[in-house]
């Protein structure tokens, strides 16, 4: 079977050429030509030796995933929907604002996570996607965008590992694709311009502060350890002063001098003031004193039928961001992007197979009780839970 070269950073790849009797320089050459120039087919990298070309041709593909369909935004956000085979499909998103280009892309086929605002975490989990599944998504989208926009330098400028799947939960094919974003051979992207996201895999924290720290941005939600377990489950595995002890650590490996800290905001359930001085008291105690040490982005929830929850008010989200923006902790107000077209933050839910079992243990999870309802100061007359 011929070798997929979009699986290899470049260390891996050089030793694949030395397995043709090839020098290192010859990697570092075909690694251009595939990320970034784009290209697929070896006759078109003409400063190869026909000779190499020849060995690759018979040894080594370069395979984009299959595009199923292309959705666009009246706001210029477009999603893409890839084959992974099996009856799997993954989601990429890019988002144009005015100062960047960003690519939201997917880790996983599914999420076994089950957050409860998320709608990729409600279809169940099918597997790990592979170093090249990772890659291609940041192949395709890039080199797509330049033939359309008529460019030959870069387009997109940020990566965001926010889209379908817990990245850290398949860390050994998550890492060597930073590696390949990260490379000035590959894309080139900073390390303050590529993000992992998570909602709380400690163990797998540490790792990626000593392997290749990029800016961490951590799945919050809730300040309290008994609404965040029922919020994101991962919770009760790392609970809160677990998950911020390990923030901290990685501050001092981290490309950017703060923790980015997503917070969903639910109607009823974790908007209220008073959570909003719990956000605060909770931050406080971490990060040696320093206001500065994190920023809050405020996330309004997107709705799916299965989920049960409703948005929070503007009204509501700007008043908790006051308290916190007042509190001296930099917070801001995600915009929503690409609702139309089911691309915004927790719509990603592809096309994967029904996973029963996981389904099942997801549905144990899905009713918040009346007393954790109660004992976070709201009425649980105020939502409807249940599918």
């Amino acid at each position: 079977m011929r070798a997929n070269l979009l699986e290899y950073d470049l260390e891996a790849l050089a030793r694949f050429c030395e397995r043709l009797g090839e020098k290192r320089f010859r990697a570092v050459q075909l690694f251009r030509w595939i990320h970034q120039r784009g290209a697929n087919d070896f006759d078109a990298m003409t400063d190869l030796a026909k000779s190499l070309r020849e060995k690759l041709k018979t040894a080594a593909i370069v395979q984009p995933l299959a595009v199923i369909s292309q959705h666009e935004s009246s706001d210029g956000t477009i999603k893409w929907l890839f084959n992974v085979g099996a009856g799997d499909a993954i989601e990429a998103v890019y988002i144009p604002e005015a100062d960047r280009a960003t690519l939201c892309i997917s880790s996983q086929a599914g999420c076994a996570v089950g957050c409860r605002f998320c709608s990729t975490g409600h279809q169940g989990f099918s597997r790990n996607l592979t170093v090249g599944e990772i890659v291609a998504q940041l192949w395709y989208a890039e080199h797509f965008l330049r033939k359309r926009l008529g460019r030959d330098d870069r387009v997109i400028s940020n990566v965001v590992m926010m889209g379908m799947g817990e990245p850290l939960q398949n860390y050994a094919e998550v890492l060597p694709a930073l590696r390949v974003m990260l490379d000035d051979h590959g894309y080139g992207l900073s390390r303050r311009r590529v993000t992992v996201s998570t909602s709380g895999m400690v163990p797998f924290m540490d790792r990626l502060g000593r392997d290749c720290p990029v800016a961490l941005a951590v799945s919050l939600h809730a300040p309290q350890d008994h609404l965040r377990d029922e919020l994101v489950p991962l919770n009760r595995k790392h609970p809160l002063d677990e998950l911020m002890q390990a923030c901290e650590r990685y501050l001092a490996v981290a490309p950017r001098d703060l923790i980015t800290f997503e917070y969903c905001m639910l109607q009823g359930v974790n908007d209220t003031s008073s959570m909003a001085q719990e956000l605060v008291a909770l931050l406080g105690r971490y990060g040696g004193g320093r206001k500065s040490w994190c920023k809050v982005n405020l996330i309004p929830f997107n709705p799916f039928p299965a989920s049960g929850l409703v948005r929070s008010p503007m009204a509501v989200v700007q008043a908790f961001a006051r308290i916190l923006n007042d509190a001296g902790i930099v917070t801001t107000v995600r915009k929503t992007r690409g609702d139309d077209i089911d691309a915004a933050c927790g719509q990603l839910a592809g096309e994967v197979k029904d996973r029963t079992a996981v389904m099942v243990r997801m549905d144990r999870r899905k009713s918040v009780s009346t007393d954790l309802l109660k004992s976070a100061g709201e009425k649980s007359s105020e939502l409807v839970y249940g599918v």
